[in-house]
């Protein structure tokens, strides 16, 4: 077997193909396991492991430790010892290797910081300025109108929104079927300023944009290409700097203050992990905490005994 630090790249296609297909992972993900096993092999191989059938638990625990001390926030020590998992589990299940080193393997816990959230009254302030910006006629502008009012109305990920297609969306019922994360499917409802805004994009704007190579793209770009991450984080950040002590954040963080919203609104923690397509209903807790603590700094600014 070849040296760590010269891992066959037929291998590395088949464990790209086991991540994308098998296990579901996007392709950003396969993407960055890779890079984390790229460079286990190279601190194995400096670390003087002869192959990989050679590496053992302290061996890992070693790159993990590096990593830390060489400055990596938690979440990517996190990821790279997800990542050496799930190569060894693989390795070993197909034969690469006779035993797993990294079945004891464990990373430190993530950071526990809260995300960045709107208020409701910023998040409606947000949507108005977007709908005044939207009334020039440019479509892109229209565009991005529709945008953020679905990303907010549904809490769907920035991906998902912009892996839509026109089908995906139901005016009539006011709901879109979205592709998660594993390529799990989900429906996810919308209320009627989305769906105003959706109407405007779709029927106005949006035949201004297309080509014969929009192909079924809900959202496009001024060329007429199904629209990127990039562009929706552009608008965003345009619309934000124009609005006073608002925090500057990713489109994600409308989905943060979309599900904080629906809970400080009564929706029960069980609607909302649906909602946001969560696997776990621990992952959608943190947003409880979230609520609390909104309300922990309300209660110390207005209580006279805080």
């Amino acid at each position: 077997m070849s040296p760590p630090d010269e891992v066959p790249e037929d291998l590395l296609a088949a464990f790209e193909e086991h991540l994308v297909i098998e296990k579901g992972r996007s392709v950003h993900t396969a993407r960055a396991y890779l890079g984390d096993v790229r460079a286990l092999a190279g601190h194995l191989a400096l670390s003087g492991v002869g192959t990989l059938a050679d590496v053992r638990l302290a061996d890992l625990r070693s790159w993990l430790g590096a990593q830390g001390s060489g400055g990596a926030a938690r979440s990517t020590v996190s990821r790279r010892a997800a990542a050496a998992r799930t190569f060894f589990r693989w390795a070993t299940r197909t034969g690469h290797v006779a035993s797993d080193p990294s079945l004891r393997l464990v990373a430190p816990g993530r950071d526990k910081h809260l995300p960045a959230v709107l208020r409701q009254d910023q998040a409606g302030t947000l949507m108005s300025l977007a709908a005044v910006a939207s009334d020039d006629a440019d479509p892109v502008h229209v565009r991005n109108r529709a945008m953020l009012e679905l990303l907010y109305a549904s809490g769907m990920r920035v991906g998902e929104l912009t892996g839509l297609d026109v089908d995906d969306v139901d005016l009539d019922a006011r709901t879109a079927r979205v592709l998660g994360k594993g390529n799990k499917q989900r429906v996810v409802p919308f209320g009627e300023p989305a769906a105003d805004a959706l109407v405007s994009w779709r029927d106005t704007a949006r035949p201004l944009l297309a080509t014969p190579d929009s192909g079924p793209a809900l959202f496009l770009g001024r060329r007429g290409r199904r629209v990127d991450q990039r562009q929706v984080r552009s608008a965003l950040h345009a619309l934000l700097s124009h609005l006073p002590d608002t925090p500057d954040m990713a489109p994600h963080g409308l989905r943060h203050s979309a599900a904080t919203h629906l809970l400080e609104g009564g929706a029960d923690l069980r609607t909302v992990q649906e909602l946001l397509g969560h696997s776990s209903l621990a992952t959608t807790q943190i947003y409880t905490h979230v609520s609390v603590e909104r309300l922990r700094t309300a209660y110390q600014q207005a209580h006279p005994r805080a």
